[in-house]
Parts: structure tokens; sequence; C-alpha cells
């Protein structure tokens, strides 16, 4: 008898390029499933998915096929028939142990963290998170140890999963559409936290000051949170603390891509205020910190406009470029521009331009970029196709 627990199971999974869904897939299959799906557009996450799982690309979705129950990212909710992406994560979580990694900042290097840690150490841990990450080879992995989890709130998914070990690394308000108040989120984030045997509050703990790759006070947040959680996992603190050295990061956060003419360029998935002054602040070396900013949602620009402007103010060169929608319709009177507009109001006489496109926001910091400086390519929708425009600029 097989003691695969998705065997038998057939899953039919729309979005299945996405960072999240292709794990689930990943993991599914291994777990004895058999998974096909459709997305709009091929992603170097569906590289990471064996050919034993059909995927077929094109623009609008097909009918899944009979007898395959259909699961549904985010993105395509409302427009495709089928079970939420929460229902089958926390399919996933609830067999195996888990640790899940939940908050507003820092939850992918937390997992990532804890989850490389494991794999160091010969726990043959299994892990879902949502980036890239260089070191484990892949966004997912079918380990036969514990289960490491990047949950999101926010599409409320977290409310639905039972982790063994929840990590709640911080709380900020930073999905407008879903939560109406910071209050509503830390009400979530509060449930999530109670309704798994161990804790951990990452904000209750001291940033680490032991030796990282990574740099950044946020990443020594993340890694005392993440150092707690392999504690209650029963990792010893000695062999983690010898390991996390060795982790290089994730793809997109404070990513180096490359040096040219004495300028170093990165790519960051930063998309709030917090995040971003924590880029900033941790690029900021002797030389100026350039940044070109991706806004990303309508609603998030809308809310936290004043905010982004001083984020940004931190830098010394700031091109912004129009919104990148993902999820959401255009708002009108909502752009890029606003955030340009807030940066001039939070620091007069700042270098700061409004560039829609953003190969003009490259050119515009490239026009600008000295040796010594480092250039920052932020945000979290398709910003990173400007560093290779930016490099070759460079060269």
């Amino acid at each position: 008898m097989s003691s695969l627990p998705f065997d038998g199971r057939r899953l039919w999974i729309a979005g299945i390029g996405g960072a999240g869904m292709s794990g689930y897939a990943l993991l599914a299959h291994a777990w004895g499933a058999e998974v096909c799906g459709w997305d709009r557009v091929r992603t170097a996450y569906l590289e990471n998915l064996p050919p034993e799982i059909g995927v077929e690309i094109a623009a609008d979705p097909p009918k899944p096929p009979r007898g395959f129950e259909a699961f549904v990212s985010t993105a395509f909710a409302g427009r495709v028939a089928g079970r939420s992406r929460a229902e089958l994560l926390a399919q996933l979580v609830a067999e195996r142990d888990a640790i899940v990694v939940a908050g507003a900042h820092g939850k992918t290097t937390t997992a990532a963290m804890i989850a490389f840690v494991l794999r160091e150490l010969g726990r043959d841990p299994a892990w879902l998170i949502g980036g890239d990450v260089p070191q484990l080879g892949a966004n997912a992995g079918a380990g036969a140890g514990w289960l490491v989890v990047e949950g999101d709130e926010s599409d409320r998914t977290i409310e639905s999963l039972r982790p063994r070990i929840a990590v709640l690394t911080n709380v900020d308000l930073d999905h407008h559409a879903t939560f109406a108040s910071r209050e509503e989120l830390e009400t979530l984030f509060e449930a999530f936290l109670a309704s798994a045997p161990l804790q951990v509050r990452g904000d209750a703990l001291e940033p680490y000051a032991g030796r990282l790759a990574v740099p950044g006070e946020h990443n020594r947040r993340n890694a005392a949170a993440a150092l707690a959680a392999l504690e209650l996992a029963g990792v010893e603190r000695s062999g983690a603390e010898n390991t996390l050295p060795s982790f290089r990061g994730v793809g997109r956060r404070l990513e180096r891509r490359g040096e040219a003419g004495g300028v170093e360029v990165f790519d960051d998935y930063s998309h709030h205020p917090a995040e971003i002054a924590a880029a900033i602040s941790a690029l900021r070396n002797a030389g100026r910190v350039l940044v070109l900013f991706q806004p990303h949602l309508y609603s998030r620009t809308r809310y936290l406009t004043r905010e982004f402007g001083a984020a940004l103010a931190a830098a010394d060169v700031v091109a912004v470029s129009d919104v990148y929608a993902a999820r959401e319709e255009p708002v009108e009177g909502i752009d890029g521009k606003l955030i340009v507009d807030a940066v001039a109001e939070a620091r007069s006489g700042m270098t700061v331009a409004w560039t829609p496109e953003l190969e003009d926001g490259a050119r515009f910091v490239l026009r600008r970029a000295c040796s010594g400086d480092r250039i920052a390519a932020v945000g979290a929708g398709d910003v990173d196709r400007a560093v290779p425009v930016i490099l070759d600029g460079l060269q």
C-alpha cells in the first residue's frame, strides 16, 4: 500500500507558473498526485517542474480535464472556476510537521534561511517558498523532513494553515485591498500564531549579531527569527549559527547582478516603504544610491504615497515608473507621478524623475551614475527587466 499522502488524486492548477502554485504542483506530484495545469505565460518557475507535470500555455484557460480537482491561483480568482490556492496549501501543510513563516516583510528570506540550514545539516526538508533560492536549487523541494512554508496574508491564506511552528516576522499594513485597518491585520496574525503549538515572534527578538553573508539590519532580524524557529524544530543553536553565514540570499532580494565602470547593480523585490527604506540603508556605502522604482498595485500606491516618498528620499537619485497593475484594474488619477511628487515634497531639490517607461528610467539613472555608486532596480513587478539595460549601458 502506498504511503504517499496524495496518492490517487488528480489535480489541475490554474496559474501553475506562479512562484507559489508551481511549488504546490511539485510537492503534490512528489506526494503521489497526477498533476497538470495552465498559465497565460511561460515562467522560469516551470523549469523546476518534472516533465510528468503537463503544462498548457494559452491566453485563455482551458477546461480542467475530466476527473481532476481544479485549484486556482489568486491571480485568476473569480475568472477561473475552482478551489482556492489556500485550500491546496492547507492540505499540503496538514500532511507534514510544518514551519510556516508569515509577516509583512522578510518572510521569503526567513523561510529560505530555515530551509537552507535544515538541508545543510542533513535534515532533508521540504519547502515551499515564494521566490527563487539559488542555493536550494528551486522555490520548492520535496524532502522527507520538516515542511518549510512561506505563508501569505495578502489573500488571507494563512488563516487556513495549521503548522506545528508558526513564525511571524513583523506586522505592517501592506495589502489595503484585503484589510481595512492594521487592527484587522493584527487580528489575523494573532489567530495564526494561536493556531500553532509553537510560535516565534520576530518583532520580540534582538537582531542577530553574528556573521551573515546577506547585508542589512533587516536581514539580521530575519536571521533571529530563523534561528529561533530552528531551535524549536530541534536544531542545536551552535550548528545553525555555524551554517547560516553560508546562506547567500534569495533571488531579487538585494541581489547583486553585476558591476561595470565601478558601478554595482542590484535587483530588489521591495514594494513597501519599510522594505525600500531597509534596502536603501543596506546599500549605503561610500558612494551614492540610485534607485529605479516601479510601484506595485494601484491600491498600495494610493494609500502609501507619502510613505513611499519619505522612503525613497533616502536615496540620492530616484526614477519612478508607472504602476505595475498585477491583479488590479487601473484607477484614474493613481500613477507613479504621485510618488515623484511625494519624494520632492519629502526632500526639496532632490534629483527625481517621472519616467513611465522602465527603459526611460534606466537611462535616467545611467546618465547620473559615477564610479563608486550603486544602482538598484526596485519593485515587485517586472522592473528586473531594466537590469540588463542598465548593465549594458554601463559597459
